[in-house]
């Protein structure tokens, strides 16, 4: 079965490689203007930083600091290194995070959802930070998304969706893939799939058996509350004709059970959620709805469904720096 992806009037380029360049906006464009800085935790780049919150930070110099790289090198913006483990950087974020919370300086801080994630180097977890501040970071942020499916005796492969609630903090009443979720600290990827199947769609544990790893998706986006390195783990799903998900966190408000022609147009509108096409797409690539002969740019396509946000967090210091440094043992910096 293949769909026909309709390209428009834009002779050098289709509608899904424009989709492909919205939810990796900050990747094609952000990048290469250079105005955000490494964010550094012991040695290790974790994050970037833009101009407006770096503002912020130099209010805190005993926490945050910025400072001179090596010759040639972006300067950096870099958690204090007295601060040695996992628990007292943690703490000490979470500090100014939540002054920045109670002054409304940023809007993404309105999301604040008590969850945290774990902030990664290149030796593993240097830290955990509340979900919502993430993208003010830069973060990379890693999450599970289930596709589920059917094989329809008449319409062919067919699609289950979630209509977002339109009480969540982000992306309210917008459609999604049928179950995804964050993963939060203390908790597995497959941990993760199976938790957030019973609570968004009340997959039953029999039918999770089914369930089949399928890789992952990755893209970097950027909206008015950040900047969104994503990586999603991606799950398959195929259901019975017969079973119908519900909604038990009170997360969702609506489902609905499209054929693959039905499901892509849904991407194109304006009501789906930008940064999960890409686990679509994905999908939809490897059950060849999506092909070299239906899509014209199709390698582009593919290309940005994986980008390298592994290797564009390669900032490293240099384990000792020269200059005159301050009574917290930072080198003295202005923005």
């Amino acid at each position: 079965m293949s769909a026909n992806i309709s390209d428009d009037e834009e002779p050098k380029m289709s509608r899904l490689l424009k989709l492909a360049q919205k939810f990796n906006c900050f990747y094609l464009n952000g990048l290469a203007k250079g105005e955000c800085r490494p964010f550094v935790i012991d040695g290790q780049q974790v994050g970037l930083i833009s101009q407006n919150v770096m503002e912020q930070l130099f209010r805190y110099p005993e926490v945050f600091c910025i400072k001179d790289a090596e010759q040639g090198k972006q300067n950096i913006v870099e958690l204090n290194p007295a601060f040695r483990d996992y628990t007292e950087r943690s703490e000490q974020v979470d500090r100014v995070l939540k002054e920045f919370r109670s002054q409304g300086l940023f809007v993404a801080l309105k999301g604040w959802r008590n969850e945290c994630y774990e902030v990664r180097g290149f030796t593993g977890s240097l830290m955990k930070m509340e979900r919502s501040a993430t993208s003010l970071f830069g973060v990379r942020n890693y999450g599970v998304t289930i596709n589920g499916y059917i094989q329809h005796p008449s319409k062919g492969l067919c699609i289950w969706l979630q209509q977002r609630a339109d009480t969540k903090q982000t992306w309210p009443g917008k459609w999604d893939n049928m179950v995804s979720g964050g993963l939060s600290v203390g908790y597995g990827i497959h941990e993760t799939a199976v938790k957030e199947a019973a609570e968004e769609a009340s997959v039953p544990e029999r039918l999770l058996k089914n369930l089949i790893s399928a890789g992952c998706v990755s893209c970097f986006f950027e909206s008015e509350r950040g900047l969104f390195p994503n990586t999603e783990f991606v799950f398959d799903l195929e259901l019975p004709e017969d079973f119908v998900p519900e909604n038990s966190d009170g997360e969702v408000q609506d489902f609905e059970l499209l054929s693959a022609n039905e499901c892509l147009e849904r991407l194109y509108s304006p009501e789906f959620k930008t940064t999960s096409c890409p686990v679509v797409v994905d999908f939809m690539i490897r059950h060849g709805i999506i092909t070299p002969e239906n899509e014209k740019n199709f390698t582009q396509v593919v290309e940005l469904l994986h980008v390298p946000l592994q290797s564009l967090y390669t900032y490293r210091s240099p384990p000792q720096t020269n200059g005159l440094t301050n009574s917290n043992g930072f080198k003295n910096g202005r923005i």
